[in-house]
């Protein structure tokens, strides 16, 4: 069958749609009664030159905008990115409460950064003060039982398979529970803040200062708690 052509009433209801209004704000904005709009867009009535002339000046359009028709929406580019997470190329941060391995790292103005982290704080009071950062996180426990801390609720353990999203905006914190020496997490950030990255490294100190401008440390991956070498000292608190 081929498609009709537009009609008036087709495009200013095109119009009225893109620009979000009803019928009513419609003839607010252009001086044309109600009910002549209405039965324009049911194509019972036209517009007059003068009408149509009116509704651009009104409108601030030329009148050539008012016969085009919306293109249809775009198909999303595909970006054909990917990144394998091998632990050995991770970036690897230590601080005093927890190991940070940052994966695929080669990715720039990434939506989300994947981070796998060993938690060795077992206290609050060891841990200090809670920490604070844009967007929203996911956490997984993928070993040990976790303590959730966080500024507007009440701590809570996260047990092996468990798991918890949070605004990242609240102050947060996360302790190896008792009775466990270490945890091991697999967690998500993500933010509307594409300088998201360069702000997790900000927490981190001296350290994360220095990954920031491509100083990039040796990695090994996680290993169990007896064969690990002590972390180095940082001057971060997450």
């Amino acid at each position: 069958m081929t498609p009709q052509h537009p009609t008036i009433g087709g495009l200013l209801r095109s119009l009225r749609a893109r620009k979000g209004w009803t019928l009513k704000q419609m003839s607010e904005h252009s001086g044309i009664p109600l009910s002549t709009l209405s039965k324009v867009e049911h194509d019972r009535l036209t517009l007059t030159y003068d009408k149509l002339l009116q509704l651009s000046q009104r409108l601030n359009l030329r009148m050539s905008e008012l016969f085009a028709e919306q293109d249809a929406a775009p198909e999303p580019p595909v970006t054909a990115r990917r990144s394998i997470g091998r632990i050995e190329d991770a970036i690897r941060v230590n601080t005093p409460n927890y190991d940070y391995y940052y994966l695929c790292p080669e990715l720039r103005r990434k939506r989300m950064i994947p981070v796998l982290t060993r938690v060795r704080a077992k206290t609050i009071a060891e841990f200090g003060d809670l920490v604070r950062h844009s967007g929203e996180e996911y956490i997984h426990v993928l070993e040990g039982r976790m303590e959730v801390h966080t500024e507007f609720y009440d701590p809570m353990v996260l047990e092996t398979g468990e798991s918890v999203y949070i605004d990242s905006n609240m102050g947060h914190a996360y302790i190896a529970a008792e009775g466990c020496d270490e945890v091991l997490l697999l967690g998500v950030c993500s933010s509307a803040d594409e300088q998201l990255m360069a702000s997790l490294m900000n927490l981190h100190g001296e350290e994360g200062a220095a990954l920031k401008h491509g100083k990039t440390p040796r990695l090994r991956a996680p290993q169990p708690a007896a064969a690990r070498p002590t972390a180095r000292k940082a001057t971060a608190r997450k």
